[in-house]
């Protein structure tokens, strides 16, 4: 990871980072205890991840990581990334969108304001998608 990458993430962590990280973190525990919600426990863990070191990271398909498809990259990938979108997604973006613009105001929260945005998209569509260093 470059080193304005690791300062990034650390700023990141302190102001805010690690408790966004900690709530997807408890949603994935959550819906890992209803068994009904394992796939979008799978997908709560990676935004978790991401949520905690967004810089040097980005969200990509895993058939693109592994060159296989899978069932989270396929027809019932979509299915539950739906389901995902109608009942939790849209509003989690909202909120990454949301806190984006606020980030946006000053000059130094732009790069905040980025990762925010980033966060918005894999949490709308996030069943299928791993996270690799950019």
């Amino acid at each position: 990871m470059a080193p304005v990458s690791i300062l990034l993430n650390v700023i990141w962590i302190l102001i805010g980072g690690a408790w966004m990280a900690f709530g997807w973190l408890v949603a994935s525990i959550i819906m890992a205890i209803t068994i009904i919600g394992l796939p979008w426990a799978r997908a709560a863990f990676n935004i978790a991840v991401y949520a905690l070191l967004p810089f040097g990271s980005r969200a990509v398909s895993r058939d693109e990581v592994s060159g296989l498809g899978d069932i989270g990259t396929g027809p019932l990938g979509v299915i539950g990334n739906l389901i995902w979108l109608l009942l939790a997604g849209w509003w989690l973006a909202l909120g990454h969108v949301l806190t984006a613009v606020i980030y946006a105001i000053t000059i130094i929260g732009i790069p905040f304001a980025w990762a925010h945005l980033k966060l918005a998209g894999i949490a709308l569509w996030p069943i299928g998608k791993v996270i690799v260093p950019a």
